[in-house]
Parts: structure tokens; sequence; C-alpha cells
């Protein structure tokens, strides 16, 4: 017996947010699975912002520092990086996440989630050939 899986493109991830289907659920997109997002504990949120406050000072207007959002990957992968410091391009992340060409540093915070942290998510987000 073979077992087929369903590889979810980002088109059809977006449609069934949009339609509510994973409302109560902290799901990402690592090339084209559904990924089950570990609950948040205390230190990773304290060392995620203390980051985000220290990059933010620290690079002002010249970079958009992102706490925990969705970036848009062509691998059909919409990982969602503790830290993502982007192009600042304002009202165009209202049409899309950042793009591999508008991201200059990932960030992940792992205790926890370690070993899925280094090997399904970074597979997602190494650079692509």
């Amino acid at each position: 017996m073979t077992l087929a899986t369903y590889q979810w493109t980002i088109k059809r991830y977006h449609q069934a947010i949009d339609a509510g289907l994973f409302a109560d659920e902290s799901l990402e997109l690592l090339r084209g699975n559904l990924v089950v997002m570990a609950p948040e504990r205390e230190a990773h949120a304290y060392y995620n912002s203390e980051i985000g406050d220290y990059l933010r000072n620290l690079l002002g207007d010249r970079a958009k520092v992102r706490n925990a959002h969705p970036i848009t990957l062509p691998n059909h992968s919409e990982p969602e990086p503790d830290l993502a410091i982007a192009q600042p391009l304002g009202l165009e992340y209202l049409q899309h996440h950042p793009y591999p060409e508008n991201i200059f540093w990932l960030i992940e915070c792992s205790q926890a989630t370690l070993h899925k942290d280094l090997t399904e998510k970074k597979k997602s987000m190494l650079k692509l050939e």
C-alpha cells in the first residue's frame, strides 16, 4: 500500500486560512506540509521580545523587525521565524509577506523546538538554488 500525502501550495494554504479552516490551529507551511507550532513559553517570549526591541533600537527605520510573522518562500513554505529583519517596504506588506529578496536576516530562538528548527524549519529557509 502506498501512502499519498497532499502537498499544500501557498495559494491553497491562504484560501484555507481565509475560509477559517485553521482558526483554532497554530500552523506554519514548510515545504508544502502543515506543521503544528509549539505553544510559546515565557522564556521564549521574553528573549524574542528583548532581541526584537534591541534590533529596533539599533536599526531604526533602516529595516523592519518583524516578530513571529510569516515570510513567503518559493518552495511552498511560509514559515514564521521568531524574528525577520526585512526591507522597510511599508504598505507593500499588505499585499504579501516578505519574500527572500526582502529579507536581510532571520532569527530563531529555540529550546523545546530545537530539533524541529534545525531540521524541518531550517530546510525550508535555506537558500534555494
